[in-house]
């Protein structure tokens, strides 16, 4: 079997041998099979959601993010895992979520069901470009894309070493260049959805394990999740420019 570079940097051809060795004879990744288990995972995020949506911002939501955290990386360097650590990344990121959306709901209500009919909106207008040949996962476009989500990575941890002496950047403090700048963010953190549907349909194409499915549904959950992260702080950022 001819193994392709996956458009996701996480899966280099190493890593997929490895995974394709260890799961012979488990049944092939079909595309079907890898919605499903999207489906499956965004279900258990929605589940503990509510769960921290009715506790409110509490040790849950912490608990929630280092955790979900932890099993991201994990995932990422044992894909033959997937199966075990994505549903249990969806319910730790369900956590973190719900109790953030309360934080923001409590000062902007009405912001957390916005955010959540964007993100859902921004998925669907990015799976039609993909599907529709308007934006497709060029070596040039995964590069480049691959580079700002990097370059953001950075940004935020560069914030949040600074943070813990009292400095950092706010965008709150910005203005309107502070909501451009998130508005970019929002922009490349959509786009790496594209490269999510290349992979899963590069993998599926070339009879990857079945087991690949679920890092099909992690990988999307971890975009969408950071996706609905950042319109959420797309609209406290429009919301407090307008007070």
């Amino acid at each position: 079997m001819r193994i392709e570079q996956s458009s996701n940097p996480a899966l280099s051809k190493n890593t997929l041998s490895r995974v394709y060795e260890e799961a012979a004879g488990e049944g092939l990744m079909s595309i079907n099979g890898t919605v499903n288990k999207t489906i499956l995972s965004l279900l258990l995020v929605m589940l503990t959601s509510y769960f921290t949506w009715n506790s409110g911002y509490s040790a849950w939501t912490m608990l929630g993010a280092i955790g979900g955290f932890i099993v991201a990386m994990v995932t990422i360097f044992k894909p033959k895992w997937a199966h075990i650590t994505t549903p249990i990344y969806a319910i730790l990121e369900g956590l973190f979520l719900g109790g953030i959306s309360v934080y923001f709901e409590g000062m902007f209500p009405g912001i957390a069901f916005q955010a959540v009919v964007l993100t859902f909106g921004v998925a669907f207008a990015m799976l039609f470009a993909y599907r529709s040949g308007m934006i497709k996962a060029t070596p040039k476009f995964t590069k480049g894309i691959i580079a700002a989500t990097g370059g953001i990575a950075i940004f935020y941890l560069i914030n949040i070493v600074f943070g813990f002496f009292g400095g950092g950047i706010s965008l709150a403090n910005m203005g309107i260049l502070g909501i451009g700048i998130q508005l970019f963010i929002v922009v490349i953190a959509a786009l790496n959805l594209i490269l999510d549907f290349d992979m899963i349909e590069r993998l599926a194409t070339q009879g990857a394990p079945k087991v690949m499915e679920w890092f099909g549904a992690f990988s999307l959950t971890v975009t969408l999740v950071w996706l609905y992260l950042e319109i959420l702080k797309l609209l406290a950022l429009f919301a407090g420019n307008r007070d």
